[in-house]
Parts: C-alpha cells; sequence; structure tokens
C-alpha cells in the first residue's frame, strides 16, 4: 500500500518536473525574433547602404575587439580574459568557411542584436549585445551590407575559448539574458529633442560606452543600460584600467567638461584636460575620431545631461599650490621622471602634455589606471591618420613598486588631488598581469 501511494505521489510530481524541463529546453534553444525572418538573399547591395554600414561599424568600433595588429580585418583572434577564463573575439569577415559569409540578415540580426549564432549557440556577453541591441533596423542592414559587400574574406580558425567544462556550458546564457539583457530597439524620448535622442541613441546603442564605464554585478551585468539608472556610466573597473564617470561628477566624470571640450576630446583625442589612454586609444584611434561632428555633438549634449553622484564624487575640485618639499616621498621621482611633461605645477602642456592636477586618475580612488600608465606608457594615438610625437612612456624598467607607489602616491596627494595613496602590492599586481603598451596599434583603413 505504502510502495502504491509513493508511485502515485513520484508520478504527479514527476509531471511538472517533465513540463518545467520541457519549458526551460524551449526557452534556451528558442531563436530570437528577428523582423529579418522573410527578408530575400541578396548578392549585392546599393553603395550608399554600404557607406552607411561602414559608418555604423566606426560608431560600433566593431574593429577594436574582431581585429589584431598585423592581421586581416575583423579576422578575429583577440584574446579577453574572464573571470571564467580566456575567451577570443571571432573572424567576422564574410568567409564562408570561418567567418560569417553564409549568415543571412536574420542570423546576422540574431548574432548582433540577440547574440545568439545560427544553430541556436549562445555569444558570451563580451559582445556587447546588451547595447547592440538598441540598433535600429535600418542600421543592422546597413552594417550586414557593410561586411559582406566591403569587408575582405579572411579564412582564419576562430580559437575556442580556454572555459573548463562544465562552465563552458553556452545555455545558462540565455537565462543570463532574460534577466539582464534587453530586448528592444531604442525608442526615442518625446520629452527630449532630436539631438539629445540622437546622442542617446549611440551612446547605449552602437557606442556601447556602458560596456566601459558602467559598474557591474555580481553576475557581471552592467547595473544600469540607460539614463534612468544612476549607475550608468558612473565609472567602471575593467581589464586593469578604470573606466571613468562620463556623468557630471566634477572630479571622476565630465563635470569640469564643457560641450565643445567632450567633442574635442572625441575628435582630436585630447583637450585641456585629458589625453586619451587605455582602452580609450582604440575607440578613439578607430571609431570616435571618425564620427560625423553633429554625431559628437549629439554625444556630448546627451553625456552632460547625466547627472553627477555629489555624495559619491565629493567637494569639486580646485587647485592648490604644492609647498616645495623635495624630501617628501616620491617628490624627488617625479621632479627628476615626471616633471619635464606634466610640469613641476602638475599643469602639463595642454593640449599636448595632460595636467595630472585634476586629472581623474588622480582623483579616482581607483589606482588602477593611474598605475597601469606609470608601469605599461601609452599606445600611439593617431589622429587624421598623424600618430602623435609625444607618448606616455614605460617605466616598468626604469622604477620599483616602491617607486611608482611613491610617486602616484605624491601625485594623488597634491594639488589639491585627493585619490589617495597608492600600495605597492597593487602596482606588483598590476605588474605581473599587464604588458606595456604597443606602439603599433590597431589602425584599420577601411578604404
Amino acid at each position: 500500500m505504502n510502495n502504491r501511494r509513493f508511485a502515485r505521489t513520484a508520478g504527479w510530481l514527476a509531471l511538472p518536473c517533465l513540463v518545467a524541463a520541457g519549458l526551460l529546453a524551449w526557452y534556451v534553444t528558442r531563436e530570437p525574433a528577428t523582423p529579418f525572418a522573410q527578408a530575400p538573399a541578396t548578392a549585392t547591395f546599393e553603395p550608399a547602404l554600404v557607406s552607411r554600414g561602414e559608418y555604423v561599424a566606426r560608431l560600433s568600433d566593431c574593429v577594436a575587439c574582431h581585429s589584431l595588429p598585423g592581421k586581416a580585418p575583423f579576422a578575429g583572434g583577440l584574446e579577453m580574459a574572464t573571470p571564467l577564463g580566456a575567451i577570443h573575439a571571432t573572424n567576422i569577415t564574410p568567409d564562408k568557411t570561418t567567418g560569417i559569409g553564409s549568415y543571412s540578415l536574420a542570423d546576422f540580426d540574431r548574432a548582433v542584436r540577440h547574440g545568439v549564432a545560427p544553430g541556436g549557440r549562445r555569444l558570451y556577453p563580451a559582445m556587447p549585445y546588451p547595447s547592440y541591441v538598441k540598433l535600429s533596423d535600418d542600421d543592422v542592414k546597413a552594417l550586414y551590407a557593410f561586411f559582406m559587400q566591403s569587408v575582405q574574406p579572411a579564412n582564419q580558425a576562430n580559437i575556442p575559448s580556454d572555459i573548463p567544462w562544465p562552465l563552458n556550458m553556452r545555455w545558462p546564457i540565455a537565462l543570463w539574458n532574460g534577466v539582464f539583457a534587453p530586448t528592444a530597439t531604442y525608442a526615442a524620448k518625446p520629452n527630449q529633442d532630436a539631438l539629445w535622442n540622437r546622442g542617446a541613441y549611440i551612446v547605449q546603442g552602437p557606442g556601447h560606452c556602458g560596456s566601459c564605464h558602467t559598474p557591474r554585478g555580481l553576475a557581471f551585468n552592467e547595473k544600469a543600460l540607460d539614463e534612468s539608472g544612476a549607475p550608468f556610466l558612473a565609472g567602471a573597473l575593467l581589464d586593469g584600467w578604470y573606466a571613468p564617470s562620463l556623468r557630471q561628477d566634477p572630479n571622476t566624470g565630465l563635470g569640469r567638461w564643457d560641450e565643445a571640450q567632450i567633442v574635442q576630446f572625441l575628435k582630436t583625442g585630447r583637450n585641456a584636460h585629458a589625453v586619451v589612454y587605455g582602452s580609450m586609444t582604440e575607440a578613439f584611434n578607430n571609431s570616435t575620431q571618425f564620427m560625423q561632428d553633429d554625431d559628437l555633438a549629439a554625444i556630448a549634449r546627451y553625456l552632460k545631461s547625466l547627472p553627477g553622484d555629489p555624495q559619491r564624487d565629493g567637494t569639486p575640485w580646485q587647485y592648490q599650490a604644492a609647498a616645495t618639499n623635495p624630501d617628501a616621498p616620491g617628490a624627488h621621482t617625479y621632479a627628476t621622471r615626471c616633471a619635464s611633461c606634466h610640469g613641476l605645477d602638475g599643469k602639463g602642456q595642454p593640449d599636448w602634455m595632460p595636467p595630472l592636477a585634476g586629472a581623474t586618475s588622480a582623483l579616482a580612488k581607483e589606482s588602477a589606471s593611474a598605475i597601469n600608465i606609470t608601469l605599461n606608457g601609452s599606445q600611439r594615438v593617431v589622429a587624421a591618420s598623424v600618430p602623435d610625437a609625444y607618448r606616455m612612456p614605460a617605466f616598468r624598467e626604469q622604477l620599483t613598486d616602491q617607486q611608482i607607489a611613491e610617486v602616484l602616491s605624491y601625485v594623488r596627494g597634491t594639488w589639491g588631488n585627493n585619490g589617495g595613496a597608492v600600495d605597492v602590492e597593487a602596482v606588483g599586481k598590476l605588474r605581473g598581469h599587464t604588458d606595456p603598451a604597443s606602439s603599433s596599434p590597431i589602425i584599420l583603413h577601411m578604404r
């Protein structure tokens, strides 16, 4: 009798479990909806559409992840570290064997905007599809035309990830998407003008600025994906660099920049406040400097609308002349190694040698950027096809961890800077996990 009752109970319990398992299997294997499901295959595309697609590729900075110096453009191979292991960017040339040459427009759309490759293979969200989902249908079509018509096929096999089993199973990404990834294209805000909306579209969508500048949660999700969330573009640590706030924070953000200075920075790579460095160098070299002036103005208008956080950022920075004390830790190193470019007064030589007085890297509590660029120097900035003549040199061979910690602590505590002291162990950690900046940056000449 008891066995019969147990069997009956187990049967009733098994039914909802099977239903739940079936629903889960459907959810993680289903193909995302696409407006291009019935789109006809197109062998050639109008030149105007291809040209627009090239511009969308510039806005989206596709080359930054999908190209390597000395290799074919968009052939993939870039190694990206994740907490689970390394993954490599894929070949997105129209090669039919190793690239995306066999993709239909619907396949392309699902991969770009939803992170699902043909066959249902889920892409890791290192591919910024949570941002690209906001691309308009017209921009997706143009982007597809560019890759299929204008990019040269490259037969280069993709490199498998080294994430171990079972962590490399991709079906859980579908569940992650359900919680953290939006599904709709950008919708213009009716209470904002056209310039603001264009800026919001670029920043949130193709520009995917939040991928670096927005802090991430425990599930490695961006804590906010638009201006409705206070963490959006509030600054984040990523790959050994601190991507600063793009909000109106006066110390660690853009609070002291006006719209013209934002445009100048994105167009020329420098302004009175800063010069591009770190990961932003590649974004400038291959993306922002090629943006149309009205789009740069739109970005600036949108970013200037994002309020800062006085509680997080503290009292606005003001310059304070430094008392002469050559015996202070780090002062001698600064005078002999740094002052010739950045000045004994820390004011630099704008617009070529950036000031360290009031620099974001000297005001942010996170010291990774200051350590990284001191250890490894800066990549070459190439503006309007002209390489820069002034670069931050690498000091990893000239200075010890202790000397770097002392000179950076000096910089971060002088001229009104209040970023705080740098720990020598933090310098050692980044020394072991970073490499000198390449003198041969990825520069893509599309035509």
